[in-house]
């Protein structure tokens, strides 16, 4: 999978790019993440690419201009996805990680200050919002993004059964509570059930476990 960034603030995307899972999977072929600066493509003498609002109100807005020369410098292929990050957009699930992960081209735009020119949303396949809250820019979202898209791909993460067994993988549903060594500590101890080798009464515990705990923090599931 290719993936692209178009941002003004490269250096808050690139150093996470560069470590964990996603770094590994980059340096094994499985992914390839190309961060662009949209400074890099203003016609403006002082890179620009923002201006005010017509119409007035606070804020600045991010130029179409750059956005447009960017992403014609990528010379993206037909079958592509071109996300703008926006809080207005549709809700990011695990079930669109999914799909997305099935594409081989994703680019995602970060927005900035009040948003970018409507003028660019012909170019645009999707918009997603990561919460309905609001951040200073896109960035993070691109990473979330990228990151929740990635460990679907084959052989990026170690063992295709963490994948499986995670909240909202294939439903709405949560993971189990686990547990490592020490069995007992400082007086906390291990459920006697995960001690004891049976593995059926194992699956029926973490089963209800995960029932019982989205019953608690998420009912309306």
């Amino acid at each position: 999978m290719k993936f692209n960034i178009l941002t003004i603030f490269p250096a808050v995307i690139t150093p996470y790019c560069n470590a964990s899972i996603i770094g590994r999977a980059q340096k094994k072929k499985l992914l390839e993440i190309k961060v662009v600066n949209i400074r890099d493509y203003s016609a403006d003498k002082h890179r620009k690419t923002d201006d005010e609002p017509f119409g007035g109100g606070p804020g600045m807005v991010m130029l179409a201009q750059p956005i447009y020369d960017c992403l014609a410098a990528l010379k993206l292929p037909k079958k592509r996805r071109v996300i703008l990050a926006s809080p207005q957009g549709r809700p990011w699930t695990q079930k669109l990680a999914r799909a997305m992960a099935a594409e081989k081209n994703i680019t995602v735009i970060c927005g900035h200050y009040e948003g970018v020119d409507e003028r660019i949303m012909p170019l645009v396949t999707d918009e997603i919002s990561i919460g309905d809250y609001v951040l200073t820019g896109g960035e993070l979202p691109a990473l979330v993004l990228l990151d929740s898209i990635a460990r679907m791909l084959p052989g990026v993460v170690g063992k295709a059964e963490s994948i499986i067994s995670e909240s909202f993988y294939d439903s709405e549903t949560f993971d189990h509570p686990h547990y490592t060594r020490p069995a007992d500590f400082r007086g906390l101890k291990v459920p006697e059930v995960l001690l004891n080798g049976n593995h059926k009464a194992i699956n029926e515990w973490r089963q209800k476990q995960a029932e019982e705990k989205i019953k608690k923090v998420r009912s309306e599931l």
